[in-house]
């Protein structure tokens, strides 16, 4: 038992500094975000409200979750005190996905760069994106992807004025 204990230990010790060189290579750490890049891409040519905002938030979780009732009560009286903002309804998420749908709308897209976003608190990572759209070549449209404390990576923001011109 004793030798099979202390053959056992070098591979313990091996395997964390795989995992730790991985890790700090920032290969598989880029994966997550343009994962969740194609996929809202996907989602909005397909206009999957739903499946858009799930993919769509802050740190804090995915705009689809709104809150229940009863945490929308306390926000909403929190927000009557100047204590933060009101609950966003279904509606108006599905409303915000609808616009974003609209101008995202492409024939082709190629993720062209990701780099890791500086200064941030929470992990976030700056996708660029050319884009096909309305036969128009849109390049390096910014998408920011933040990763929230349950390790899921969410588009935090578009920059649609690439796309737009306003």
């Amino acid at each position: 038992m004793k030798r099979l204990l202390i053959a056992a230990i070098p591979l313990l010790f091996s395997a964390g500094c795989t995992t730790t060189q991985v890790i700090s290579s920032g290969e598989m750490a880029t994966v997550a975000p343009r994962l969740s890049v194609e996929r809202f891409l996907q989602a909005s040519n397909g206009r999957d409200l739903h499946g858009m905002a799930s993919l769509f938030g802050t740190v804090d979780g995915a705009a689809i979750d709104t809150g229940g009732a009863f945490g929308c009560m306390f926000k909403r009286i929190g927000s009557w005190i100047g204590l933060g903002d009101r609950c966003t309804t279904l509606q108006e998420v599905e409303l915000r996905m609808d616009a974003i749908a609209e101008i995202l709308q492409h024939e082709d897209y190629t993720i062209v760069t990701d780099e890791r976003v500086p200064g941030r608190v929470e992990p976030t990572t700056r996708v660029g994106v050319n884009m096909r759209i309305r036969g128009r070549d849109i390049s390096d449209v910014p998408f920011l992807v933040v990763q929230t404390s349950k390790g899921r990576w969410l588009i935090e923001e578009i920059g649609l004025e690439r796309i737009t011109g306003v």
